[in-house]
């Protein structure tokens, strides 16, 4: 850990947490897409995804949007308009700003509420693809912020990690475990990292995530919380498909953890899309999991599949006090992952610059 942020002093040390998603944000971090080769063709399709998605977001709260270069730039705003959103020219390699972006962190002190940010290494789900420039990410957004903060030499993405803002959070081992993320760290290594870095008391494993996930496996796919107490946990009822098994593995184990006070969450069942899709990689890992929750909004990606309104009959009742709002996600989805993939909350709060 360098910069700004004492050396000697872990997040936790300064009473710093990553609070949990619901919590109200001072706005949204995210990346506009860019590279027609990244998307098999598909960029104007996809660009237009986003332009809806960015635009419903900009109606709840302010959007920060890094574009790569001036044909970027002048494209997102062409089609978001005066939607209330910032630009800022970075150069990237893609725009999973879940995942290459900083993980922020909240403390309350003296009736204030301070952010500040970590900074984990990204090599792109181990190596799969250019990541140098979306490496850098974080930095920039600290720097545009004058945050103090923590650099990691360790590799993490948001997707991986759910947390309920009561010290519990949620990962996979198919993911974290992997070795070609951080070669022998152990899961008792990331439960203590994790307690350090982000408040969490106690983190749950679940085995895998979806088939042909280029991520290996993130939680944010399959698994996620909705409140403290209840998660809600992708099923797929035919036997013959191979996500049957380990979402039914993960719905057996989800059934038997508790909380950090040791009490049994309430387990919802969600289901996956029920049409196979097919891109230029093989099969697509879609999925309604990867909602993205807001100031007053939950966005849900839909597939034009015929579980599209079961997904958000299943959520509308775990959110009563936010619009549960439906978008379309099947080209974005090409790429790989959806809505919370390419999104990353800054939590509210006045910048904590160092003490």
């Amino acid at each position: 850990m360098q910069h700004l942020a004492p050396a000697d002093a872990t997040p936790r040390d300064l009473g710093f947490a990553m609070p949990a998603e619901w919590e109200k944000h001072a706005a949204t971090w995210m990346s506009w897409p860019a590279d027609d080769d990244l998307w098999f063709g598909h960029l104007d399709g996809v660009r237009a995804e986003f332009a809806e998605l960015v635009a419903t977001i900009a109606r709840f709260e302010p959007v920060h949007l890094l574009v790569r270069d001036e044909e970027s730039d002048t494209d997102a705003r062409a089609r978001l308009g005066n939607a209330n959103v910032k630009y800022h020219r970075v150069p990237l390699d893609d725009v999973w700003m879940r995942d290459n972006g900083p993980i922020f962190v909240q403390r309350h002190v003296g009736g204030r509420t301070e952010v500040s940010l970590v900074n984990w290494k990204f090599n792109a789900w181990g190596g799969k693809f250019h990541f140098a420039n979306d490496d850098r990410v974080p930095e920039y957004v600290a720097g545009t912020m004058n945050a103090a903060h923590w650099d990691m030499n360790i590799v993490l993405e948001g997707g991986g990690l759910e947390v309920n803002g009561a010290g519990v959070g949620l990962t996979t081992r198919s993911c974290f475990l992997t070795d070609t993320r951080n070669p022998g760290l152990t899961e008792e290594g990331y439960t203590l990292l994790l307690h350090d870095l982000l408040g969490v008391q106690k983190l749950l494993w679940l085995d895998g995530g979806l088939e042909n996930d280029h991520t290996d496996g993130h939680i944010d796919t399959i698994t996620r919380f909705t409140d403290p107490r209840t998660i809600v946990t992708s099923v797929e009822p035919d036997p013959a498909d191979p996500n049957h098994a380990v979402m039914a593995k993960n719905l057996q184990d989800l059934r038997a953890m508790t909380d950090a006070d040791g009490q049994p969450f309430r387990i919802v069942e969600l289901p996956l899309p029920a049409d196979y899709l097919e891109g230029a990689e093989g099969r697509l890992p879609p999925t309604y999991a990867n909602f993205y929750i807001g100031n007053g909004f939950v966005v849900v990606p839909q597939y034009g599949d015929p579980n599209d309104a079961r997904a958000l009959e299943v959520l509308r009742p775990l959110f009563p006090d936010r619009e549960v709002i439906g978008l379309p996600s099947r080209q974005i989805i090409e790429g790989g992952g959806s809505f919370h993939c390419v999104t990353q909350q800054q939590p509210a709060g006045v910048v904590w610059k160092g003490e």
